[in-house]
């Protein structure tokens, strides 16, 4: 089962009021929901493939209006895909949308989302668990980037929810696509906050666990990249002085060149494998700093530099 999936089956075990009963399903109907229209009344279907959703909704509707929806199992034939459950109301569905601010007179539909849904504080996160159970979707935290979405049929709605979503600073954004629009959060932190606005504690709980681990591995990454990547350049370094005091061995003869630059480059050739540090800690006699043996290196540097341009 999928991050998603799971997530989804912890929101729908989710007790609450009755207030916020009623924006969770107001979303589950406007995403979810579509309208029938008959001679003398209408009728409510909402669709979903996912059972417990189905459920949830069946319940919600029941508790709320005290009517008796049917629950009508869809299978698909072709390449064994998932069955469709469909909740459908065919009394007193049009009192049931007028109550959900989804319906206005004249079978107009409310635009956005009606502000009394989400007043209070626990109904803007019961609005948005709905609408996460109806139209969201999440990336496992394993997978390489965090992303988690919305989509929603209509622009005016996908603009309300963004709105909502950034009243908690969840920097969330939206963009039409073929099929509606999509309301997205790209940030791992904000999707944990997401996570936890709607009530997935678990869920978050194994979110912020893998997010944990993977920064771990990400970090360790980083400074073994930044170790080797150091060692690389240290490896690199002492065969071009090695290279140089043994053309200078060559050419002129280590024993013709000052006494600490003797030193040195006897030492380099002993020991091509040490730090600078290091280096100045294996010099005979006195031992010398970093930058000390930085600054006789760079001596034989030039003096090699020197000699192959008169060779050439």
């Amino acid at each position: 089962m999928s991050f998603a999936s799971v997530t989804k089956q912890e929101l729908t075990r989710i007790e609450s009021t009755r207030h916020c009963q009623r924006a969770e399903l107001s979303a589950l109907v406007r995403m979810n929901g579509s309208i029938q229209l008959g001679s003398e009344a209408i009728r409510l279907e909402v669709t979903t493939e996912n059972n417990a959703i189905a459920r949830r909704t069946y319940s919600l509707l029941k508790q709320l209006y005290h009517v008796q929806p049917e629950v009508i199992i869809r299978k698909k034939a072709r390449l064994k895909k998932n069955n469709t459950y469909v909740v459908r109301l065919s009394s007193e569905a049009e009192r049931v949308l007028r109550h959900l601010c989804i319906l206005e007179e004249g079978l107009e539909r409310v635009t956005g989302i009606d502000p009394s849904l989400v007043s209070e504080e626990c109904c803007r996160r019961a609005y948005l668990r709905g609408a996460f159970l109806a139209g969201g979707s999440v990336n496992n935290p394993d997978s390489a980037s965090y992303h988690l979405e919305i989509v929603s049929t209509y622009q005016d709605h996908s603009e309300s929810l963004c709105h909502l979503l950034n009243v908690y600073r969840l920097h969330a954004k939206w963009i039409e696509r073929k099929k509606g629009f999509v309301v997205y959060i790209k940030e791992g932190d904000k999707i944990g906050e997401f996570l936890n606005i709607i009530g997935a504690h678990q869920s978050l709980f194994q979110f912020e666990d893998v997010r944990i681990m993977k920064d771990m591995r990400n970090s360790v990454n980083r400074l073994v990249n930044c170790e080797t990547a150091n060692l690389n350049k240290t490896i690199q370094a002492a065969m071009r002085q090695v290279e140089n005091i043994r053309l200078i061995d060559r050419e002129i003869g280590l024993d013709q060149l000052p006494d600490r630059l003797r030193e040195m480059a006897e030492t380099r050739l002993k020991h091509p494998e040490i730090t600078l540090t290091e280096l100045g800690q294996a010099l005979p006699g006195r031992k010398v700093s970093k930058s000390a043996v930085n600054h006789r290196l760079r001596k034989l540097d030039q003096i090699a530099t020197k000699l192959r341009e008169g060779l050439s």
